[in-house]
């Protein structure tokens, strides 16, 4: 692709987002950055900000319509927005669930179908949906956010089976434990339920503490523009722990992932 290539990266206001947009504007892109709100939002150097509601079908048709009007095309989609929860999976409420669900899978319906009717007029395009690697394992405490994640590896691998006839390729970047607040400010399930409590303190000190030592989000920005700009592979895990829990999950028996997945969480 050059240096022309115009990208979307949604949830652009911190992390991860935020790093992969600066990322892709210092290698030569027309930027756009998602925020909730401009107002609220810090600028970023070569990057438009644009609002959009990832979780409103309009705001999200409206977003596109923007990019469209002052670029005429989109060459990559990144699906960066997304949240978190902790609780069991006892003590998460259906809506709950729907939330979230929301927020880190049909938005990314939301964000594709927007864009797809443009990609396939100009026969190309590159879509970038940022899972985890909880897309590919299980975390105690974290069910509901896991299942989302491997909603989003089956609805990629699809997706990529789909629209390969137009030109058109989707991949997923995996990472792990990534310092920024997503993790650590996660929401709560309600419903909390007694005999979880010991447990779930323990995984989310676990969560907390991994996130803190975790590495910056570069690491993982580099990784979604190499996914965005570079040869298409269906899964690019970052350098490090994602890659090595990766080819763990591969390759390993179920029982020492299983054992070293508790010690993670530190449920021992």
């Amino acid at each position: 692709m050059s240096n022309s290539t115009v990208v979307v990266v949604t949830g652009v206001s911190s992390g991860i987002g935020r790093a992969a947009a600066e990322k892709f504007a210092g290698r030569g892109c027309r930027v756009f950055g998602t925020v909730r709100s401009i107002a609220k939002a810090a600028p970023i150097t070569g990057v438009e900000l644009l609002e959009m509601d990832v979780r409103n079908d309009a705001s999200v048709l409206a977003g596109i319509q923007f990019v469209i009007d002052r670029a005429t095309r989109i060459d990559v989609l990144v699906n960066n927005a997304g949240t978190s929860m902790i609780g069991a999976v006892e003590e998460t409420s259906a809506a709950e669930a729907s939330s979230l669900f929301d927020t880190n899978v049909f938005s990314i319906l939301r964000t594709t179908q927007a864009v797809l009717p443009h990609m396939r007029v100009q026969r190309g395009g590159r879509i970038v949906n940022v899972s985890s690697v909880l897309g590919f394992l299980p975390a105690p405490y974290m069910g509901l956010y896991s299942a989302s994640k491997h909603a989003v590896e089956g609805l990629t691998e699809t997706l990529d089976h789909e629209v390969r006839q137009f030109g058109i390729r989707a991949s997923l970047v995996e990472p792990t434990f990534t310092r920024t607040n997503l993790d650590i400010n996660a929401p709560q399930a309600g419903s909390k339920i007694a005999d979880y409590d010991r447990e779930r303190a323990l995984a989310t000190s676990a969560v907390v503490n991994s996130v803190k030592s975790a590495p910056e989000p570069d690491g993982v920005a580099n990784t979604i523009v190499e996914a965005a700009l570079g040869a298409w592979r269906m899964r690019r895990t970052p350098a490090g722990q994602a890659s090595l829990l990766s080819k763990l999950r591969r390759f390993m028996p179920a029982g020492p992932v299983d054992a070293s997945l508790r010690t993670t969480f530190g449920l021992g």
